[in-house]
C-alpha cells in the first residue's frame, strides 16, 4: 500500500484537483502493477500562517509524506527514477502553480500490513493478479501464493 498524506495550504487544491491528483497517483502505482485499492491518498489542509520552513512562515508550501509497503525500491538508480516519476505526477499541482514542495517516502515492512484481515499476497502471485483484477482484498489459497509463471504438477502446491 502506498499511503500518501498531502499537507497543503487551505484553498490550494479544489475538490476536482484532489480527485485528479489521487487518480494520477493511483495510475502510476497501477502501472507497476499493484491493485488500485492499495493506493490511499489523504489531503490535510493547513490553515494560513500555520506552515513554517526553516523557521520562516511559508504559505506556498506543500508536503507529500508517502508510506510504501507493497513494494520496496531496489538500488539508487531505481529510487532516483521513482522520485523523478513522482515529481512529474505532482508537478501540475505544485511546480506549475508556483508552490514549493517536498516529498519523502518511507518503506515499511511488507509483513506488517493487512487489508480487511488478509495478508497481501506475494508480488506477481496468482492471488495478487486476482486482487488487481477484482480491485479488492479477498482470501486466497496456498497455491495462489505462487508466481503466475510457475507451473507445478496438480496438487503439489496444496501440500
Amino acid at each position: 500500500m502506498p499511503l500518501w498524506k498531502i499537507y497543503h495550504p487551505a484553498g490550494s487544491l479544489t475538490a476536482e484537483d484532489k480527485k485528479d491528483l489521487s487518480e494520477r497517483i493511483t495510475k502510476v502505482y497501477a502501472s507497476v502493477p499493484i491493485p488500485k485499492f492499495y493506493v490511499v491518498v489523504i489531503f490535510e489542509e493547513i490553515t494560513k500562517d500555520a506552515c513554517f520552513v526553516g523557521g520562516e512562515l511559508h504559505n506556498k508550501f506543500i508536503r507529500f509524506k508517502v508510506d510504501q509497503i507493497a513494494r520496496t525500491l531496489p538500488g539508487a538508480v531505481i529510487r532516483e527514477w521513482w522520485m523523478r516519476t513522482l515529481d512529474e505526477v505532482i508537478a501540475p499541482y505544485v511546480r506549475d502553480r508556483g508552490y514549493d514542495w517536498e516529498i519523502s517516502i518511507d518503506e515499511t515492512p511488507f509483513d506488517l500490513w493487512s487489508l480487511q484481515g488478509e495478508i497481501p499476497p506475494p508480488f506477481e502471485s496468482l492471488a495478487e493478479k486476482r486482487w488487481v483484477k477484482e480491485n479488492k482484498a479477498s482470501p486466497y489459497s496456498l497455491a495462489e501464493k505462487l508466481p503466475i509463471n510457475l507451473v507445478l504438477a496438480p496438487g503439489i502446491a496444496d501440500r
